[in-house]
């Protein structure tokens, strides 16, 4: 698997498959946990149809951190390649400004730290894109 940073807005939005948040809630990182995994990873999602990049950005804060109001930087595009397929996704860096605390979705905990998780869901991919957020 290869990941590649690429510049923001390089990728057409069309071809955008996925969203990842590296997002910050008093100045700590938040990593959530799916009800059907035991590890970590960022807020993430795919784009649904009709949906901008950012509209899925807020709508995955929402139902996998409960975050109510934050503000969103785009940060980079992305390229993952796994066995000669590509898909192009785009990083966030979110300031979240307020959470609900009570979960209703896909996510059974969500944790505040102040560094990258050791079980990670996807690491090959976390790891770059949580490195050149932190950055």
């Amino acid at each position: 698997m290869i990941t590649e940073i690429i510049a923001p807005g390089a990728i057409p939005e069309p071809q955008l498959t996925y969203v990842v948040m590296a997002a910050t809630y008093r100045l700590e990182w938040i990593f959530v946990r799916h009800r059907d995994r035991v590890t970590w990873e960022m807020p993430a999602g795919h784009i649904e149809a009709g949906e901008t990049p950012d509209q899925a950005a807020v709508r995955e804060l929402f139902e996998e951190a409960g975050v109510l109001r934050s503000s969103l930087s785009h940060l980079c595009d992305y390229a993952v390649t796994a066995r000669g397929n590509t898909e192009y996704g785009r990083l966030y860096l979110v300031k979240v400004e307020e959470m609900e605390p009570q979960l209703e979705y896909e996510t059974a905990e969500v944790l505040l730290s102040g560094e990258l998780p050791s079980k990670l869901t996807y690491p090959e991919v976390q790891r770059i894109l949580f490195r050149h957020a932190a950055d």
